[in-house]
């Protein structure tokens, strides 16, 4: 079960992140931190994307349902909530995880923990938290769309640090 994913070189990270203070540069620290969130930047918009597009079934009976009566749809709601955040101090390091302030009140963290495992999204049926209807779709998205940018996040990030250490030793 994947809560969220962070992407760091904990080690690599750590020790600039204490060079980069010692040293003062903000500049500098305002440069690696632009340059890892430009490097999850496209991890972040994948699985907005991949949410969106996401199919998803019924198990209910045929012939019922129709737009829904809320503002905003289900997986546009999840996608938006989608965040991404890079730190350079304590914990160092790239961060994508899903916010779940930013959803709807019916929807609980339980659901977005059971569509990536199990492929199943249960949802009360129009808010009515008595009634309740199970859909499935894309089982392990988060995992697969994290996967597929792992190595290039990854080299990136490499990167950025070797730079940074370069200009301030």
């Amino acid at each position: 079960m994947v809560r969220d994913i962070r992407i760091s070189g904990t080690g690599q990270l750590l020790d600039l992140a204490g060079r980069l203070r010692r040293a003062g540069h903000e500049n500098i620290r305002q440069s690696y931190t632009r340059r890892i969130r430009r490097a999850a930047e496209p991890l972040k918009n994948d699985l907005q994307d991949t949410i969106r597009s996401m199919p998803l079934t019924s198990s209910g009976r045929k012939g019922r349902g129709g737009p829904s009566p809320t503002t905003r749809p289900f997986r546009a709601s999840m996608a938006d909530a989608v965040r991404l955040s890079v730190r350079t101090t304590g914990d160092p390091g790239a961060k994508v995880w899903i916010d779940r302030s930013r959803l709807p009140s019916d929807i609980t963290p339980g659901v977005l923990n059971q569509i990536n495992d199990t492929g199943r999204l249960r949802h009360p049926v129009y808010g009515n938290k008595r009634r309740w209807a199970s859909q499935f779709g894309g089982r392990g998205f988060w995992d697969k769309t994290v996967q597929s940018h792992r190595s290039r996040i990854t080299r990136e990030v490499e990167r950025v640090v070797d730079d940074v250490r370069r200009r301030i030793e």
